[in-house]
């Protein structure tokens, strides 16, 4: 049930599809996927608990960190999370993401083959990093567009990861030598990450991080659903999309 002072779904998430078994929404960036210590409205399964009504229990099937916005898929029940759970596990599931990096890559396609583990020189308990006893990892990329903003050049790349390790994404394209825009851990000052959670970011870092949020968007979600080939899609929130329409793509 959804509280009196928020009337409309919208006002939770945008869904993408659902049946009786599945949930599929695009989460806004800056909300974290499991339930916090404060409201239900400040994490993704507490806001489906409220859409689903009372004695819900959604399994969070996919997760996304933090600032990365899409789609992102909950089990409605325990028959449909194990469904679910056993396609990911048998690698039957292909994700791709839309990401805005700093810099042109000389290459238009490429796969980055780095090992990740836990960064231990990090003050940041959450960071990992590329090295050499960390596990398999793998990215593919293509450059969708190379553009320039205020003398800056930045470029927007199609990214599937084929594997699921913890900030992958961002830690393969910050080792490529271009971090995602606004990437507060992997983008080179890992400080600008403790001032976020401490709640102190100043107008000049947010200045400097360019866009509210990381750039880094979940757009689909491919799987056999059902016994049927599915496709969940999300665009970019306007707030990227906005921006990306500055640039001329």
């Amino acid at each position: 049930m959804i509280s009196p002072g928020h009337s409309t779904v919208s006002e939770l998430f945008e869904i993408i599809y659902e049946d009786a078994g599945l949930l599929v929404v695009n989460k806004p960036a800056g909300l974290v996927c499991h339930p916090t210590k404060t409201d239900q409205w400040s994490s993704l399964i507490g806001r489906a608990r409220l859409y689903l009504g009372q004695g819900a229990q959604p399994h969070l099937v996919n997760r996304l960190d933090r600032e990365t916005s899409g789609v992102t898929l909950l089990a409605k029940e325990p028959e449909a999370a194990r469904a679910l759970r056993r396609l990911w596990e048998g690698r039957q599931v292909e994700k791709e993401y839309l990401a805005v990096v700093h810099g042109h890559p000389s290459a238009s396609h490429g796969v980055i083959d780095a090992p990740l583990g836990k960064d231990e020189r990090s003050p940041v308990a959450i960071k990992d990093c590329v090295r050499a006893d960390g596990a398999a990892a793998e990215t593919e990329y293509w450059v969708r567009q190379r553009f320039t903003r205020e003398q800056t050049p930045f470029a927007l790349l199609r990214v599937l990861p084929r594997t699921g390790r913890k900030h992958q994404v961002r830690i393969h394209l910050a080792h490529l030598g271009h971090p995602i825009v606004g990437d507060k851990i992997y983008g080179g000052d890992e400080g600008l990450y403790l001032a976020l959670v401490e709640g102190r970011l100043t107008a000049e870092q947010r200045r400097r991080l360019i866009l509210p949020h990381h750039a880094l968007h979940a757009r689909e979600v491919r799987l056999a659903w059902r016994g049927q080939a599915t496709v969940f899609r999300a665009e970019p929130e306007p707030w990227l999309a906005e921006w990306l329409a500055g640039a001329g793509g």
